[in-house]
């Protein structure tokens, strides 16, 4: 365990918050053997990231499997003890399957059945993880989705459903609310040095989630909501285009949209939150936040955590609509000195272009980007922080406090 009061989660964000244009400059063996060195002088283990093994057979392995709106994840990760406050969590697997659940269709609910007995059965046998370290949840924005649409019982069919076909009738399945679900996130992202005064935001497919602790204690938490996420962001603005398909248009009406949004809710949701005054740091975790963090800096394809600034991503948005060919995988990493980090950069942000396409990113970075400018001020600097690896932080603070009763 580390014997300093640093986490390799505060490294992360300390290191992030290294002048990112310099890194950039470096040949990428510079960058790559800077990491190493800058977490050592912070007194703390390295840890590998997405390490892949056959078998994870240490006892501190735990799998963390949740069905969200647009799939079902499963992260495996090697925790620490006391993992929110020394941030030693090692993640070993991290996958997941696509299969728009919230639609609640047969076709989808067949998907997600099929993917989350799946992935369990990968964990239970392939991985050889214990029945008793494998956490089971069904994620809030489901449930809002399912309260929404009066589809409560597609929850409870699934989750009995599940039961019965991997033979565990006593198994649990929290079905968690949107404050547990944010939250868990903040415990299990945020270093402990830092977590009284970050606002962490996790803006997903349908809506977007935060929070943040107010008075120095984890258990008064402040929580943050907002009905909009990329998904729902992008879907509200091909129905308000009306026929008009260009991308003039598309732009046109996503404005409009945000600048509603924004006047009517975000800015209100904002202050009510408190979170201006109390946060230094704002981090984003997410899907979008992973694509931004990829496409803005492909270079830094192994720092889980990328700063940037509220000018580095309006910059990205104009991008996306003027000059989206040159946000191409291989455009991005041609600058990239190295043949094999060249490879996995390109491959990467290919893996982005995939989960999103040009309009979906431009919806995500429009919500992001308005959400940015609520805390930017000539009077104040925040920072910023790109959180890429956001949707496995739950699982170690699920199983911290699991653990801990």
């Amino acid at each position: 365990m580390p014997v300093c009061a640093f986490s390799r989660r505060e490294a992360l964000f300390q290191y992030a918050k290294f002048d990112s244009k310099s890194l950039k400059m470096l040949h990428p063996t510079s960058r790559r053997a800077l990491l190493p060195f800058f977490i050592l002088f912070f007194c703390i283990h390295t840890l590998a990231q997405n390490k892949t093994r056959n078998v994870f057979n240490n006892a501190s392995v735990y799998t963390g499997i949740e069905v969200g709106s647009k799939g079902v994840k499963m992260s495996i990760i090697e925790i620490g003890k006391d993992a929110q406050v020394s941030g030693a969590f090692n993640i070993l697997k991290d996958t997941s399957v696509n299969t728009d659940f919230i639609s609640f269709t047969s076709p989808t609910f067949s998907a997600t059945l099929q993917g989350f007995v799946g992935l369990y059965n990968l964990a239970l046998r392939e991985y050889k993880i214990p029945a008793r370290k494998i956490f089971t949840v069904i994620s809030s924005g489901v449930k809002m989705q399912a309260d929404k649409d009066q589809k409560q019982e597609w929850i409870t069919h699934l989750i009995d459903s599940f039961k019965l076909l991997t033979n565990e009738p006593q198994r649990k399945v929290d079905i968690v609310d949107v404050e547990m679900e944010a939250k868990l996130s903040h415990l299990g992202i945020v270093p402990a040095s830092r977590r009284y005064n970050t606002f962490l935001l996790d803006i997903g497919s349908g809506n977007t989630k935060g929070g943040f602790f107010p008075y120095e204690n984890n258990n008064q938490f402040r929580l943050f909501q907002l009905n909009w996420g990329t998904k729902s962001m992008a879907n509200a603005t091909d129905k308000k285009c009306e026929g008009d398909n260009s991308l003039d248009n598309y732009t046109k009406q996503l404005n409009r949209l945000l600048a509603t949004i924004e006047n009517s809710e975000l800015i209100y949701s904002i202050n009510a939150s408190g979170a201006y005054p109390a946060s230094d740091n704002i981090a984003f975790s997410g899907g979008i936040a992973w694509a931004v963090a990829t496409m803005t800096h492909p270079e830094m394809l192994d720092n889980p955590v990328v700063t940037v600034t509220f000018e580095d991503v309006r910059r990205f948005a104009d991008r996306l609509v003027e000059n989206f060919k040159e946000l191409s995988p291989a455009a991005l990493a041609s600058p990239i000195i190295g043949v094999a980090d060249r490879k996995a950069a390109t491959a990467e942000v290919a893996r982005v272009q995939k989960v999103f396409d040009q309009r979906s990113l431009i919806a995500g970075t429009g919500l992001l980007l308005r959400i940015m400018r609520q805390f930017e001020s000539v009077y104040t600097s925040k920072n910023y922080y790109l959180i890429k690896n956001g949707q496995v932080g739950w699982v170690s603070a699920y199983v911290d406090e699991t653990i801990a009763k």
